[in-house]
């Protein structure tokens, strides 16, 4: 699938009006290869009067059948064999279910491009070599969660020297080790490299706050960052405003707001969508996005909330080309951003209720004459 290189390897990350030409190929040629070898997904696009060639303009993306994450939570779908696949991740599972998603050797090497253009514009990757405490799991051979997997990749954005992990595999489990997290910040702060902190914003509150608690405070080195991805799932209902986030980092750590890098992406959807300086979602060139009516569906203009509709031509191994998220978003014009970018912006609003995915879920599953699974 030449046409997945064409875009991935698309040298301007952020334009989207000189990508869409690329996108639109790699969508028709990514939809008709899912269409010939995945059945369920096949099954759907004949149950929506759906076929590639209707995608002629940017705007027929819309018309794309969208499968949501639940469904990938209730059904493993792929269109090609396991033998054929690099790896099989899944996602957290913090509602007790997860997706299992396979990534083929293609989705792997198309998106290593991708990452490169967009760590570099947001100066995230350095030759200099850094000590990285990881506000996530530990990778074990037990386990496929692919955001281990994620922030352990994150780790190469500098050459790494150390790792120290927040959730360590014990009899079988991932259990909590902030207080080791601790002592290895302290332990990196008197070291010459600069210190890479990469997980979940929620691990990084709960550690600070105990570090400020307990009247501790250090100095990372020059050249420190914070990368935050993973949001704050379980711990929801106790997630603070980002000023206050940051200004904790700053106080206990050191680390000024311009060093704290916010990534949002998902395992059904391995496209990073990198925060500006202005802490805002720019839509990559490797991704498009659309915000549904909750209860129609149907796309919303510029500014109007929805449910978030993510569209990447990236895999092949699983039919992951339109997603509709549990996430609650509105897009606004990149102009208003004032970073410079005129990419249009994504804001995360929060969750959406578990009926409305459902529902949801429920039209593929019932295209699939299993309406009963939902």
């Amino acid at each position: 699938m030449f046409s997945r290189q064409a875009l991935f390897w698309f040298s301007f990350p952020y334009d989207l009006p000189g990508s869409d030409a690329r996108f639109l190929r790699a969508a028709r040629d990514n939809c008709a290869y899912h269409i010939r070898r995945c059945p369920e997904y096949r099954a759907i696009c004949r149950e929506e009067g759906f076929a590639p060639g209707q995608l002629r303009t940017i705007e027929d993306l819309s018309r794309l059948p969208v499968l949501p994450t639940l469904f990938f939570k209730r059904r493993a779908v792929f269109s090609m064999p396991s033998w054929r696949m690099a790896m099989e991740v899944t996602s957290s599972g913090t509602s007790g279910s997860f997706s299992r998603i396979g990534f083929d050797w293609g989705s792997i090497l198309a998106g290593i491009p991708m990452v490169l253009r967009l760590g570099f514009y947001h100066r995230l990757i350095s030759c200099k070599p850094a000590n990285c405490v990881v506000l996530g799991y530990k990778p074990h051979r037990s386990s496929r969660a692919g955001v281990a997997r994620t922030m352990f990749a994150l780790t190469f954005l500098s050459p790494p020297l150390r790792r120290a992990y927040a959730l360590k595999m014990e009899q079988g489990r991932y259990v909590p080790d902030l207080d080791g997290a601790v002592r290895a910040l302290e332990r990196f702060a008197r070291s010459p490299f600069p210190t890479r902190i990469i997980g979940f914003p929620s691990y990084l509150w709960f550690g600070l706050k105990r570090m400020e608690e307990l009247g501790m405070s250090l100095s990372l080195p020059p050249g420190s960052h914070i990368v935050l991805a993973g949001g704050w799932k379980q711990h929801h209902s106790r997630q603070v405003e980002r000023p206050v986030l940051y200004g904790l980092a700053r106080r206990v750590l050191g680390v000024e707001e311009d060093r704290i890098h916010e990534l949002f992406g998902a395992v059904e959807h391995p496209v990073f969508f990198n925060a500006c300086k202005n802490h805002r979602f720019h839509i990559p060139a490797y991704a498009r996005v659309l915000i549904r009516d909750v209860r129609t569906l149907d796309p919303v203009p510029l500014g109007q909330p929805g449910l978030v509709n993510l569209i990447s031509p990236l895999m092949t191994a699983t039919p992951t080309l339109s997603v509709m998220t549990d996430d609650l978003g509105v897009l606004e014009p990149g102009e208003a951003c004032g970073c410079g970018l005129s990419s249009p912006t994504l804001t995360l609003l929060g969750r959406a209720g578990l009926r409305d995915i459902t529902t949801c879920a429920a039209g593929a599953a019932q295209a699939l004459g299993k309406g009963e699974a939902f």
